[in-house]
């Protein structure tokens, strides 16, 4: 016995929505990733403008930035010397040993360097690929 006002969804109304949903899909995936960048970029940024901070007012203090042996991510430098612990740099993305010196530092310049590589801060399988340094005078760029 057939019914002639049956309810349901016909074959052609369901692909309807299934391809709908794949170009809904195929819009917000790349616009979320590209929110994830932003937001990495972000915290390197914040976390080096924290360190050149620190490394600001050591160089106020004693006429000097930090010695040339130091190492950003050596996590004793940066309580004892800079007195920036690993709560001022903690971030979803980045952990302490990601910020480094990109090149020696001298008596008047420095350049440091947030490098995602090293993160331990990072969910399982991700990698937190984003390089940013700044120098002395808060000059911000993309490697």
């Amino acid at each position: 016995m057939l019914r002639k006002n049956q309810g349901g969804f016909t074959l052609v109304e369901l692909m309807i929505v299934v391809i709908i949903v794949g170009i809904l899909a195929a819009v917000a995936i790349p616009m979320y990733q590209g929110a994830t960048e932003r937001a990495k970029a972000s915290e390197a940024v914040a976390a080096l403008g924290t360190i050149r901070g620190a490394m600001r007012v050591y160089y106020a203090e004693h006429g000097t930035y930090v010695g040339t042996g130091a190492a950003i991510g050596d996590k004793v430098t940066l309580a004892n010397v800079l007195d920036v612990t690993d709560n001022d740099l903690l971030g979803r993305f980045f952990s302490t040993e990601c910020y480094t010196f990109d090149a020696v530092p001298t008596a008047a310049a420095f350049d440091i360097e947030c490098d995602g590589a090293n993160s331990t801060t990072a969910q399982a399988g991700e990698v937190a690929a984003i390089v940013r340094s700044i120098n002395q005078n808060g000059d911000i760029t993309n490697s």
